[in-house]
């Protein structure tokens, strides 16, 4: 007989725990229970992997080849992980591909109360989670903590939204028929996530996916793997059956990448990172017509008028510049300040920028951990410096941390020309860039004049200009008199070459379904 899925409900510690487990028909429901709630009863869950996750089993590479994942603030090597290309990629593809039937084939509530043991099972490994996500990306654990809280309540909420993908019924145009819809899953999902959120990027990709009944292979980044498969060893213990999630390794993410996007089991593509990588992976999709989510790039201005409340604009725009050391796609990369506000907005925010501490991550005092690679420094580098060539004056930094490494000073530049390449590149680093403006209307030329459009922010107290500069911005989201966008019950997403679609909120289970049009004809009265 084939497996069977049974709702199991365990007392453990004065609390009530439901649960999902595959199991033979044989089985008695009271030994997995026990098995359950001897895991939960365990010290400690081991989420520390070496090893790739396809179709329920921890893998090495078939060629033997490694590489290894550093912590970027002192070069310690953290593990060494399998090195997988296009042949493992494709026996993920076909793990998830067996799982598909079944997982899709579960009610919404089976899905739904899954994904919320993954979600208690991450709350429940936050300290461990966020030591890891620090040891591997560098930025401090405060931050660790808040992304580990970040990436679960996206599980949470697809956990909820999960029992709410509803289709519709249609008023019809003849009286002998009645139209439906109906949602379906789209299929098998390929998720591919940058560095610099190694777990909430993964959740708000895999949570909607799973949510819906899609399979999932996912690439996490090089650079940061290890939270990712911590994910995975979370999810194998909470129920998620072998071959829904699964995740592969690899020190060079193009070949994997091009299977994924070859590949016609695959029916859609999510990927999060920089314009030029989207670009390529858009066009591998088109000859199989993938569904896309694409969130790339960003080039956010912020906007400070002259009837602002300055001390909360640079508030604000500590919040929206130093989060992760600045390596964040929402991140303001051009500041453009009020002639008459100009002077008190820089003194401020010098004042701010001074007291921040620069360190490791792993110190609770730390504000600004290092830069995820050499080659990030270096690009922070080359921007102060083509800025001072253009008339660009330093208030505070300018250049390495004297603890070397990756590090970077907070960095203030003043009287920065349009023209700079930090008014026309992503920065990705601890460099804020002041230009001044006088009119309205200049300032909203100046902020569109890019390709990007993921986010931008402005400080005004005028209901009438708040109005006109909002839904002037050429921006998929704006933040008005704040520096802190996201969340997960918002649709988080940009236009122009910010990408496609939307990750978050209702939109963002959306993106994993297929409408499917139901006519039902031949309904005559019987009359």
């Amino acid at each position: 007989m084939p497996p069977k899925v049974f709702l199991q409900k365990c007392k453990l510690k004065n609390s009530i725990v439901f649960f999902y487990s595959i199991m033979d028909s044989g089985e008695n429901a009271q030994a997995v229970c026990l098995r359950y709630v001897s895991y939960m009863s365990a010290a400690k869950t081991d989420i520390y992997k070496s090893y790739a996750f396809i179709g329920g089993r921890w893998v090495g590479g078939d060629a033997g080849r490694s590489f290894a994942v550093s912590n970027p603030a002192d070069g310690a090597v953290l593990a060494t992980l399998p090195d997988l290309g296009p042949a493992e990629a494709e026996q993920a593809i076909v793990a998830a591909d067996k799982a598909f039937a079944a997982w899709s084939g579960m009610t919404a509530a089976e899905r739904s109360d899954i994904l919320y043991v993954w979600y208690q099972q991450i709350v429940a490994h936050k300290g461990e989670l966020a030591e890891l996500i620090t040891a591997e990306q560098g930025k401090p654990l405060r931050e660790s903590r808040g992304e580990v809280d970040y990436g679960a309540a996206y599980v949470r909420w697809y956990a909820e939204e999960a029992r709410r993908t509803y289709g519709e019924v249609i008023p019809t145009d003849a009286k002998d028929r009645r139209l439906i819809t109906v949602r379906q899953p789209v299929g098998v999902v390929a998720a591919i996530t940058p560095w610099n959120f190694p777990l909430a990027m993964v959740t708000r990709k895999i949570a909607p996916a799973l949510a819906a009944g899609c399979t999932v292979v996912l690439k996490p980044a090089e650079a940061t793997p290890l939270t990712a498969l911590a994910l995975a060893a979370l999810g194998e213990a909470s129920g998620i059956p072998a071959g829904v999630f699964n995740v592969l390794t690899a020190a060079e993410g193009a070949a994997v990448g091009k299977a994924l996007c070859a590949s016609p089991t695959v029916r859609k593509l999510s990927f999060t990172g920089s314009t030029a990588v989207g670009k390529l992976l858009f066009a591998q999709c088109a000859p199989t017509v993938k569904r896309l989510s694409l969130e790339l790039g960003g080039h956010a201005p912020f906007i400070v008028f002259d009837d602002a409340d300055v001390d909360a604009a640079v508030e604000g725009a500590i919040q929206a510049k130093f989060r992760n050391a600045g390596q964040t796609c929402v991140c303001a990369n051009r500041f453009y300040i009020h002639e008459s506000v100009l002077p008190s907005f820089a003194k401020l925010l010098q004042q701010r920028m001074s007291a921040l501490n620069v360190g490791a991550g792993r110190d609770d005092n730390t504000d600004i951990g290092p830069l995820i690679s050499e080659a990030a420094v270096a690009k922070v580098e080359s921007h102060v410096s083509d800025a001072l060539e253009r008339g660009a004056e330093v208030l505070l930094g300018g250049g390495r941390h004297e603890a070397g490494g990756t590090w970077f000073e907070p960095t203030l530049l003043a009287g920065v020309s349009p023209d700079s390449l930090i008014m026309t590149e992503e920065t990705f680093g601890p460099l804020v860039a002041l230009t001044s403006f006088s009119k309205e209307a200049d300032v909203i030329e100046l902020a569109n004049a890019t390709t990007a459009g993921l986010a931008a922010y402005f400080y005004s107290r005028d209901i009438g200009r708040i109005w006109r500069t909002a839904e002037a911005l050429e921006y998929g989201m704006v933040g008005i008199n704040t520096g802190l966008l996201s969340s997960e019950v918002i649709p988080f997403g940009g236009t122009k070459e910010s990408g496609l679609g939307r990750e978050g909120a209702r939109a963002g289970i959306d993106e994993y379904l297929e409408t499917k049009y139901l006519c039902i004809a031949g309904l005559d009265n019987g009359g």
